[in-house]
């Protein structure tokens, strides 16, 4: 009896020190490598999906952002003060009269022209002043708009243009010691921005930026970048044919526009671009939006100005968004 005891204590002790076999050593190392490869799986998808997200996130961004500096300028246009419209604004002078005074780095005039309240240009950079690099988008639009700041200017009283204005007149000057004091008068900065795309941005080249041409003090105009991401932008001005309504009857391209046709809103869209390339990801939508069109030709190159009016298939590893918005002129009859 005692033999059968010992028997089967060693008997115990040698099937725990076999340990595992063989088969049960690779079930094992197969239940781990699915476990690990489910784990790696769920990383690299979430990590992939938020990359996407935060690429998504950054173009919204950029969006929000340039048409946050878009939209109250456009909105303001034509406001001088406390008169009703620029007609009467003594100074102002068009492109094609004898200068009336600096800056004439964008233009003759091109800073007086203040009956062009907005203007722009279609499928082209037309501004008289080199783009920032040399290297604008030449299908992209350009927008151009004068007013007056929203709030008083202080000193110094000169340096820089700026709109004496009382009830019933209103004067461009550079020097603004003599316009009339509050409350029966009122002086603000003269406002002149031209808004364009170029092909690189302040931070690096080959990064589409929106910029503009601002003017300053001196009177100057400097370039000033809005924000890098902006590949395009395309603009429609909403007419009034009769000047009466303020209601747009129609929506026609900047090269479109007559002499007497009254600009009432804008119509603006932003083709924005992710600033690197997305591995696994590649951009084969047709973009067709103001006057692009797939009828007209597709470009993957709006650099060009033979892609004007064309659709745009870029065929690249880039994440985009097309945004549009209309905005209303507040001031497009008058004050």
């Amino acid at each position: 009896m005692s033999d059968l005891r010992s028997n089967a204590c060693r008997m115990a002790r040698s099937a725990r020190a076999r340990g595992l076999s063989l088969i049960e050593l690779l079930v094992a190392l197969t239940i781990a490598a699915v476990l690990i490869a489910g784990a790696t799986t769920v990383y690299v998808d979430s990590r992939k999906t938020y990359e996407v997200n935060e690429t998504t996130a950054r173009l919204q961004e950029t969006a929000r952002y340039a048409l946050s500096v878009l939209e109250p300028d456009i909105r303001m246009s034509n406001y001088w003060g406390l008169v009703k419209g620029a007609g009467i604004v003594i100074n102002q002078a068009a492109p094609a009269a004898a200068p009336a005074g600096a800056p004439t780095a964008c233009g003759n005039n091109y800073a007086h022209n203040l009956i062009r309240n907005i203007e722009g240009s279609n499928d082209s950079y037309s501004l008289g002043c080199a783009a920032f690099n040399a290297k604008a988008v030449l299908s992209a639009d350009t927008l151009t708009i004068r007013r007056a700041a929203i709030t008083p200017s202080g000193a110094p009283a000169t340096g820089r243009l700026r709109i004496c204005s009382t009830r019933v007149l209103a004067e461009l000057v550079t020097d603004s010691s003599g316009c009339t004091a509050a409350p029966a008068g009122q002086t603000n900065d003269l406002i002149v921005n031209a808004y364009y795309v170029d092909q690189d941005s302040t931070q690096r080249n080959g990064l589409p930026s929106l910029r503009r041409k601002a003017l300053i003090a001196g009177p100057d105009f400097t370039d000033e970048e809005v924000i890098p991401g902006v590949e395009d932008m395309q603009v429609q001005f909403g007419v009034d044919p009769n000047g009466t309504t303020g209601v747009a009857q129609r929506y026609i391209n900047p090269a479109a526009l007559g002499a007497n046709q009254q600009i009432v809103s804008v119509r603006i869209w932003l083709l924005i671009r992710a600033e690197n390339t997305e591995v696994g990801f590649r951009d084969g939508r047709t973009y067709e939006y103001a006057n692009r069109a797939a009828a007209t030709g597709t470009t993957n190159n709006l650099t060009t100005a033979a892609a004007a009016g064309f659709a745009y298939v870029p065929a690249d590893g880039f994440r985009r968004m097309l945004v549009s918005r209309t905005i209303q002129i507040r001031n497009a009859l008058g004050t």
